[in-house]
């Protein structure tokens, strides 16, 4: 009797194993492309209580005919190596199949780190601030998350890299 019913455990167990692996298998897409996700806008908000809060735009592009869901958003911007913007979202809308949209996030400052910035910064004489967006965006299912970063530098001082492009090709004479 002992034995009838180990046997039948055990038979249930594969039973359940391969069904999911079966549904694992399913899922998977071999045409699947991974949605494109870049940062489209970063503009600080009015805030109350003197905590600076921050809109953060995403551009998600769904290459894909089957449309997916975006379960939630953790995200930190980090300036100087600093974390100054760390956050979550949730409850955005369906990402149809091959289409695009905006989505936006709202960001409080971490009033520590920021302060840790500024102290950095009047330390250094470097113009130049290097920033860091990291963003994983959760689609559900199986190990279907989308991370992104992005990173490059800005100046306080609106000299910004892309104001100070000089063409060096030569101008045909006239």
């Amino acid at each position: 009797m002992m034995i009838q019913n180990t046997r039948l455990l055990l038979t249930a167990l594969l039973m359940c194993c391969a069904f999911l692996l079966l549904q694992a298998c399913a899922s998977m897409d071999p045409d699947y492309e991974e949605p494109t996700v870049t940062l489209s806008s970063f503009r600080a908000m009015p805030s109350e209580g003197g905590i600076p809060t921050f809109e953060i735009g995403l551009h998600v592009l769904n290459p894909n005919a089957a449309a997916f869901r975006l379960e939630g958003v953790v995200y930190t911007v980090s300036i100087q190596g600093h974390d100054v913007v760390k956050g979550v979202g949730k409850d955005f809308p369906v990402m149809e199949g091959y289409s695009e949209q905006t989505i936006k996030l709202t960001a409080t400052a971490n009033l520590f780190a920021g302060i840790r910035l500024v102290m950095d910064l009047m330390n250094s004489a470097d113009k130049d601030l290097n920033y860091e967006f990291e963003a994983r965006l959760d689609t559900g299912g199986f190990g279907r998350s989308i991370r992104i970063r992005e990173n490059g530098a800005f100046r306080m001082d609106g000299k910004n890299r892309a104001n100070n492009l000089v063409n060096d090709t030569p101008q045909p004479k006239t």
